[in-house]
Formats: C-alpha cells, sequence, structure tokens
C-alpha cells in the first residue's frame, strides 16, 4: 500500500537506479531491427548515420545509470569521472542529431559550400565543447563521488559549475536548431507520408529536450540562489529524456522502416493480385512456377510475372479481336469505368482463347493479334477474373449482340 501513495517525485526516485536501463533497452531494440538493413545496404551514408545516432543515444542512458557509473569511476580510479565521460556521450549525440538532420534534408547529392561549413561548423564547434568539458574536470576538484545529484551538488564549485553549464547549453542550442530545422521542413509540400510522419515524432521528441534542458538549468540556477530545486533535475528530468529519446529514436526509424514495409506490402499485394490469372495460366500450361523457397518478394512477383506473360503470348493467337472490343462496349454499357471495362474485355478474351484453342490447333488460330494490352495489364486483368458475375454477364450480353449481328446479316 505504501507503493500506491508514492508522488511523482518519490516514484522516480524508487526506481531511478533500473529506470536508465528501459530507454536504454528500447533504443538496443531499435537498433537490432535497424542493423540487418545497415548491414546489407551499408553503402547508404544515412541508413550508417541512423545507426551511429542509436548507437550513441543507447550508450548514454547506459552509462548515465547509477550502476555503470559507479562502475566507471571505480575501474578509472577518479571520482566522478562518469560525469565528462556521459556529458560528452550526450554532446555527440547532439553533433550526430544536428549532422543526420542537415544531411538528410539537402539529400546525399548536394555538396554545396553552405552545406559543407554547416558540417564542418557542427564538427568542429562540438568537438571544441567535448575538449573544453575534460579540461574544465581537469581543473575542478570534485573528490565526493555522486552518482544522481552531479549537475546540482557541484553547481557553485569552480570550474566544475562552467563544465555542467557548457554541456547543458551545447545540448539547448542543439535542440534548439534541430527543433527549426525539423518545423521548418515539415512546412515542405510534397513530403512523403512516412517522412512527415517522422518529422512529428522527431519535432516532438526534440521540444522535450528543451523541457529536460530547463529542468536542469533551473535546478541548478535555483542552486546558484541558495535554494534547492534538485528534484527538477533528478526526478523531473529524467523520465523527459527517456522519452524524449524513444520518440528521436522512432522519428528516425520509421521513415526508413516504414518505407521499407510499405515496399514489401505493395510487392506483396501485387503478387496476390496476379493469383487468379496464374491460377488460370496454369490450368493453361499444365505446371506453374516452380517453388524457391529462399525466393525474395521480388523475385517471386518477376517469376509470376514472367510465367503469366510466357503462357499468354501464344495463346493471344487465338484472341478474337472483334469479339473482344464488343465485350469491351458491353462492359461499358453495363455502367462500368473505362479502365474496369478494359479489364474485364481482356479477361473475357483471355476466357475464350482458351476455349478457342482447346477447340482447335494452335495453326488455325488468328496470327495478327497486338498482344501489348494483354502482356502489360496483366494486374487489371488478373483483378477482373475474381468478378465471376460482371464476367458471365458480359460474355451473356456480348453472345446476344454477336447473334443479332448474325441475324441481321
Amino acid at each position: 500500500m505504501t507503493g500506491l501513495a508514492l508522488t511523482p517525485v518519490e516514484f522516480v526516485n524508487e526506481f531511478y537506479p533500473n529506470f536508465w536501463w528501459i530507454p536504454a533497452g528500447i533504443l538496443a531494440a531499435a537498433l537490432a531491427i535497424k542493423l540487418p538493413s545497415i548491414i546489407r545496404l551499408w553503402h547508404d551514408p544515412l541508413l550508417r548515420a541512423v545507426g551511429g545516432l542509436l548507437l550513441l543515444a543507447c550508450s548514454v542512458f547506459v552509462f548515465v545509470a547509477p550502476s555503470t557509473i559507479a562502475r566507471v569511476n571505480r575501474l578509472t580510479g577518479i571520482p566522478n569521472f562518469s560525469g565528462p565521460w556521459v556529458y560528452s556521450l550526450l554532446t555527440a549525440f547532439c553533433a550526430s542529431c544536428l549532422l543526420l538532420i542537415i544531411t538528410w534534408r539537402s539529400g546525399l547529392s548536394d555538396r554545396s559550400p553552405r552545406t559543407r561549413r554547416a558540417m564542418r561548423g557542427v564538427v568542429a564547434g562540438y568537438f571544441s565543447v567535448i575538449v573544453a568539458l575534460w579540461v574544465l574536470f581537469a581543473l575542478a576538484d570534485v573528490p565526493v563521488e555522486r552518482l544522481r545529484d552531479l549537475d546540482t551538488y557541484y553547481a557553485n564549485t569552480p570550474y566544475m559549475r562552467e563544465m555542467i553549464v557548457l554541456y547543458l547549453l551545447a545540448h539547448t542550442a542543439a535542440a534548439l536548431v534541430t527543433n527549426w530545422l525539423i518545423w521548418n521542413w515539415m512546412r515542405t509540400d510534397g513530403l512523403d507520408a512516412w517522412l512527415r510522419w517522422g518529422l512529428k515524432f522527431l519535432g516532438v521528441g526534440y521540444t522535450l529536450q528543451l523541457v529536460f534542458d530547463a529542468a536542469k538549468l533551473t535546478a541548478v540556477a535555483a542552486r546558484w540562489t541558495g535554494r534547492n530545486l534538485d528534484w527538477l533535475s533528478t526526478a523531473v528530468a529524467p523520465p523527459i529524456a527517456c522519452l524524449s529519446a524513444i520518440l528521436v529514436a522512432v522519428g528516425f526509424i520509421l521513415p526508413h522502416a516504414g518505407q521499407y514495409l510499405h515496399d514489401r506490402w505493395r510487392l506483396r499485394l501485387a503478387h496476390h493480385e496476379l493469383r487468379p490469372l496464374y491460377l488460370l495460366m496454369k490450368s493453361v500450361n499444365g505446371s506453374g512456377v516452380p517453388l524457391l523457397l529462399r525466393a525474395t518478394p521480388e523475385l517471386r512477383l518477376i517469376r509470376r510475372e514472367t510465367f503469366i506473360r510466357d503462357v499468354l503470348l501464344p495463346l493471344a493467337r487465338f484472341v478474337d479481336e472483334d469479339r473482344r472490343a464488343r465485350s469491351h462496349d458491353t462492359a461499358v454499357a453495363l455502367g462500368l469505368p473505362p479502365d474496369r471495362a478494359k479489364a474485364l474485355a481482356a479477361a473475357v478474351a483471355v476466357l475464350d482463347a482458351i476455349d478457342a484453342r482447346n477447340a482447335a490447333r494452335e495453326a488455325d488460330g488468328p496470327s495478327d493479334t497486338d498482344t501489348t494490352d494483354l502482356l502489360r495489364d496483366i494486374g487489371a486483368m488478373s483483378r477482373a477474373l475474381r468478378d465471376a458475375e460482371g464476367i458471365r454477364a458480359v460474355r451473356e450480353r456480348t453472345g446476344e449482340r454477336s447473334e443479332g449481328v448474325r441475324v441481321g446479316n
């Protein structure tokens, strides 16, 4: 019952030692999901950059956990060595985010002087910040190990004070610039839906980073005035940082993963849509495409399309173009849209050609049939084969019209 009465601050304090492993695990899982694509498409610099960014973000949360902080301090023999180490990782993460956003928005082919200057400025600026962090830490006197409240405990300590303010200002500047780039980019017309959703997650994530910086800076500034608002740094900032990191990770992954899943779905849908026509051609040919257990979706689709066209090509000799034209007119008369009527007429023509081939020798079939439409529009034709009632109505009415023409003659 005591746990139920915990305030939000007490709740965070209670679970603080293990709190950081949650975002670390989520980021590690995201990296593991992305890793096969990164390895397979290693030549893609954007994928490599996303992988590096996820690795840096995961490292920040691993090394900021109190148990890791204590272990690093013990291994190095330097009290609070983890402080500048974590700040350096966080600063490198900020620089990686800026570089990735600049490259992503400008495009890999953009090597304009302005883009190169911006990227060089980010690298030089944040590298200088990391060097300055270590110099200030070396000059500071920080003998008491702090696992949770290093920022506020040493907020008034010479050199350590400057180091803390420097990393927070560098992080705030990166969040502000990244936010500005993202929200401006989001207002661009013609963005892919997956990219737009990714930018929305990034925008919210980097906005939360500004909230994190505000909480930290407020707690540090309170120490300068003799007040104690440490709970902002130890209880408010941590969950905000965790949520921000998760949203940023989703924002960077979503456009790539979403487009990949969309392409996979499109290929599988196209393969499934060809099934009726494939089964029909399989009955004509007597056998289908040999099974390949490790075939990719692209290869399966290509093999199915190739098989259908290979069977359709000789079968097209038996297509009656006049009857096909009448079937098209009949379908239009039934109120079908032009594209739908064309596909339905092609499906009827193929069914009639199969009947004609079964009743005559191949040499008896006409040889001047234009196979362009039949071979090109196999997807639409296959979808039309699913409409059994429509095919039956077109065949019956076309047959009646044909009888009428013969009687009139």
